[in-house]
């Protein structure tokens, strides 16, 4: 492989100010680069394969869906499985046809219809089960303006593989939390889902044994209601070979530990996937094979010191019967009181909380009304 498939990044120290330059390489690039983002798993799922084209190195890029691609897994029995385009640029397996196994070998094939685009054969590596998820309350602050203690939320993880066969590790995770507004409002109760976009990956070759011990996955801040009611975290464990764990430690190292592949780069990375015809054409991305487990947990406690980011909601008060200009479309009610009449003391006058802010009366433009159907379930695995 030549040097301008490798990831270049040159800094030059001046004995004047002790300033660093980055150097950007002149690269004999074409003016699209193909991006690969996929994986395979052991999953009874469809899994996923996105094709795009890019803009040269340099600028942000922009993905541009590549549509009508003939794309195909071959297995290690040279049996080969067609993916379907189920909308631009997004190619998924049969989950009723498809599933990949620990010990399986698959290569990726995509022909656009001039050029074809192969990966190198890739193992599905046997992945454990995690030991635990917990996490620990984190004091901040001890005494804030208030005079009282400032508590965040710090979540970790165990696991170990007794085969000694997995070393290389890497993990995503979906938050899930349900949101009260403390307002009446025509929607106060929600829930909403985040998907992780940090690299979070681990070695333990090192180490001389398979073990990882309260790797700190994820951390929630008291800036944020994700702990206000209830708070579901999943994690997914994936098995990596030494190969793609190289590949994750390099976009971390140049990505600022975010795991998409369209943010400025400084240079390319090279992966797993080439040109049949020319090899020496630069392709971002890489074909993931893994294995696959999952674990769940749910926080409902009590954190000190958590910030109420409605505060500003409430901006007008109208007493009375009258109608409200703009309701619903321009201002929202967030109260809605009868009050005893201070000079007749048994009549009642309506007292209405105004917001201009959608957001602080409609939970909806954040997440759905819909409950997650694990919800009321102490856990899942």
């Amino acid at each position: 492989m030549k040097s301008r498939n490798l990831i270049i990044l040159i800094f030059a120290p001046f004995l004047a100010g002790g300033c660093i330059s980055q150097f950007m390489p002149e690269i004999d690039e074409k003016t699209n680069m193909l991006v690969v983002e996929g994986m395979i798993t052991d999953q009874n799922m469809a899994n996923r394969i996105k094709v795009s084209r890019s803009i040269p190195v340099g600028q942000a890029i922009v993905a541009k869906p590549l549509k009508g691609c003939d794309i195909t897994i071959t297995d290690e029995c040279d049996i080969i499985y067609n993916l379907k385009e189920i909308s631009a640029g997004i190619y998924v397996t049969d989950s009723t046809k498809f599933r990949g196994h620990a010990g399986g070998i698959y290569t990726l094939t995509i022909n656009t219809g001039s050029l074809t685009y192969v990966s190198i054969p890739m193992e599905m590596m046997p992945v454990p089960p995690i030991d635990s998820v917990f996490y620990e309350k984190k004091l901040l602050v001890e005494s804030n303006k208030w005079g009282k203690p400032e508590e965040g939320c710090q979540i970790y993880l165990n696991t170990r593989d007794p085969s000694g066969k997995c070393f290389f590790y890497r993990w995503d995770f979906t938050e899930t939390w349900e949101i009260n507004l403390h307002f009446q409002g025509l929607n106060p109760i929600c829930w909403i889902t985040r998907e992780s976009d940090e690299i979070l990956i681990k070695s333990t070759k090192e180490y001389g044994q398979p073990k990882v011990t309260r790797y700190p996955i994820h951390y929630i801040s008291n800036y944020t209601d994700r702990l206000s009611v209830r708070y579901s975290f999943l994690v997914n464990q994936y098995s990596l070979n030494e190969d793609e764990f190289s590949f994750w430690e390099d976009l971390q190292s140049v990505s600022g530990n975010t795991g998409g592949l369209y943010d400025a780069t400084p240079a390319y990375i090279p992966g797993n996937i080439h040109n049949i015809d020319d090899p020496e054409e630069t392709i971002l991305g890489f074909f993931s094979v893994s294995a696959v487990t999952q674990k769940r947990i749910f926080i409902e406690d009590s954190f000190e010191g958590f910030q109420n980011i409605y505060w500003y909601c409430p901006t007008d008060t109208i007493w009375g019967e009258g109608e409200i200009a703009g309701l619903n479309k321009e201002v929202w009610v967030l109260e809605d009181y009868p009050l005893p009449d201070l000079y007749t003391g048994t009549e009642f006058i309506r007292w209405r909380v105004l917001t201009i802010y959608r957001e602080c009366a409609d939970c909806t433009t954040r997440g759905t009304l819909v409950k997650p159907p694990y919800w009321d379930k102490e856990t899942l695995f």
